[in-house]
């Protein structure tokens, strides 16, 4: 079973999506109900950047559900809580990095965005293994790839690590819950994985489309644009949060009509960036 898609394109330009999967393993053996689990989904996300691999862009999708395993964690940010006996691989001990761990949103995860637990069980210690060998270590190595491929065909590499987010933060879900969302947040952990320059013209240009759009909060970006980005070596890695509510009804997760004008904006969005040189700004 294919568990990625992996599009290599010709241009500078890498997207990724690794919390939009919809397949759920037979090997899940969530206790919560499928409509409860879902909330996790960043939704058709996929389907918004749908035209970028014609465009010659690079294209990283995941399948599986981030709720079965979070590509965007590193492999230490383990809540051994879940387990069954003692993890034999490293343990992030950071407070600032497990803090999403103890609120149940580790590489795997123990609880949904409401607090509801997914497992009436442990988990076995090969079975994480397993998922992280079948599951984490291929979408990584797509997303390496195809960042080392660009860069290395144009001298710079330009990723953009596609998200979704809630209209409104959950309980569990973030250290600011209940916090109303801008239309798009733009993340790069406090200018440490991209230019900043490069940012602020993401974000203006997104401005320019009547679009609200926050700067590094709530969401600065984590593993994924931590892992594979060096601006000082002209790799740069954004990570683009966008509010579920412009595209799609958060309930019955069926895209409404503003998707159409959304997705325009991600056209123009992608358009810019394939013009945009990160070494002369």
């Amino acid at each position: 079973m294919q568990f990625i898609t992996h599009v290599p394109g010709s241009t500078p330009l890498v997207l990724d999506s690794p919390h939009s999967g919809t397949v759920y393993p037979a090997d899940f053996r969530h206790a919560c109900e499928l409509a409860v689990l879902r909330s996790a989904e960043d939704t058709h996300v996929e389907k918004l950047y749908d035209f970028a691999p014609a465009m010659g862009v690079h294209w990283i999708e995941a399948h599986f559900p981030r709720s079965y395993l979070d590509a965007n964690r590193n492999t230490t940010e383990m809540d051994v809580t879940l387990l069954d006996g003692a993890w034999p691989g490293p343990v992030e001990t950071d407070p600032k990095i497990m803090s999403k761990v103890r609120l149940g949103k580790g590489l795997i995860w123990r609880t949904t965005d409401e607090g509801v637990p997914l497992y009436d069980r442990k988990l076995g210690v090969a079975e994480i293994q397993a998922r992280i060998a079948q599951y984490w270590v291929p979408y990584h190595a797509a997303v390496e790839q195809a960042i080392d491929a660009a860069h290395r065909q144009h001298g710079y590499s330009l990723h953009i690590n596609c998200h979704s987010m809630p209209a409104v933060a959950s309980s569990s879900a973030t250290d600011f819950p209940g916090e109303e969302h801008a239309d798009f947040v733009v993340g790069d952990r406090e200018g440490t994985t991209a230019h900043a320059a490069l940012s602020q013209r993401v974000c203006e240009h997104l401005k320019g489309h009547g679009y609200s759009v926050a700067y590094n909060h709530p969401y600065k970006g984590v593993e994924l644009v931590r892992r594979y980005s060096n601006p000082a070596g002209q790799r740069h890695s954004i990570q683009l949060e966008i509010n579920r509510k412009l595209y799609m009804d958060e309930a019955t997760f069926e895209l409404t009509p503003g998707a159409e004008p959304l997705k325009a904006a991600l056209r123009s969005l992608v358009e810019m960036l394939l013009k945009t040189d990160p070494r002369t700004l």
